[in-house]
């Protein structure tokens, strides 16, 4: 025993910092980055358009910091998270909150609700992508507000002047939109990069039919086939040259442009004189 220990001290310590790095190597395992405080749970929430009658589901909630809040801005709260060591804080935060809902599991494992819903949630990094597929697939999915790596928030809303491929084939139903920039140095522990408020919308009216969106998909994916090098020469695989030549000029897209630098609204265009010619 070392001198001016208590007995059994050394082993409580060391207790203690196994605990510590149990949850850090879960934090790790999760990708799972906190909101640092209030500040930053507002900035986030500003960004959040949420229906007062609506209900709300939560990704990750963690410890509950947004969960609180977002219990104030819609009749229903649904919050999912998968690690059982944050549970008793995330219910004692809501403790009073009698129409927020915990769920100890997978987000993406969940079946959507029934009714209209919108999605709110500080997404692992390294689940983005899952979580923003979860959300394209749930018919009822009317929003969803995410915090995700910044570059991965601007590949999907063309801040590159470049756009995606997931983007470009769920536009004429969802829109996609950046709502802001949140630095890394308001999440603990502090990620290598900052983040992105990412904003998808479902369209009351869709920009193609839903009797014609397998085939606006088809064409999109036949675009960024990358054959030919530009989204011409891609299109001419499939459809007559002199039709791909009309939609390219109609949507403003010129003969050697190659297919990222096409935007969603001038696909759309393309594939409406593609349609009509086809008709």
């Amino acid at each position: 025993m070392v001198r001016g220990s208590r007995p059994g001290a050394a082993s409580a310590g060391a207790r203690i910092t196994a605990a510590h790095g149990d949850a850090g190597r879960r934090r790790r395992e999760l990708s799972q980055n906190y909101l640092r405080g209030p500040e930053a749970a507002r900035q986030f929430l500003r960004a959040v358009s949420l229906d007062p009658e609506g209900v709300c589901v939560e990704a990750g909630a963690g410890e509950g910091i947004l969960t609180a809040r977002l219990a104030t801005m819609c009749r229903q709260v649904i919050a999912y998270e998968i690690d059982e060591n944050l549970t008793d804080r995330l219910r004692a935060r809501v403790r009073g909150h009698d129409n927020v809902k915990v769920i100890v599991g997978d987000f993406l494992s969940a079946r959507p609700p029934s009714r209209a819903f919108q999605v709110v949630g500080n997404a692992p990094f390294s689940l983005t992508s899952p979580i923003i597929d979860w959300c394209l697939r749930a018919a009822r999915m009317r929003s969803a507000t995410l915090i995700t790596q910044l570059e991965y928030a601007r590949k999907r809303t063309g801040g590159f002047g470049r756009w995606s491929q997931l983007t470009v084939s769920s536009w004429p139903q969802v829109k996609w939109e950046l709502r802001g920039r949140m630095p890394r140095t308001q999440f603990r522990p502090v990620p290598r990069v900052d983040a992105g408020i990412l904003h998808l919308e479902r369209r009351t009216e869709p920009l193609v039919s839903p009797a014609l969106m397998a085939a606006y998909r088809r064409m999109v994916q036949t675009g960024f086939s990358g054959v030919g090098g530009s989204v011409q020469a891609s299109l001419r695989r499939t459809y007559p040259a002199d039709s791909v030549a009309e939609a390219c000029a109609a949507a403003g897209v010129e003969r050697k442009t190659v297919v990222a630098f096409v935007s969603p609204d001038q696909w759309v265009q393309i594939f409406r004189v593609l349609d009509a010619r086809a008709s």
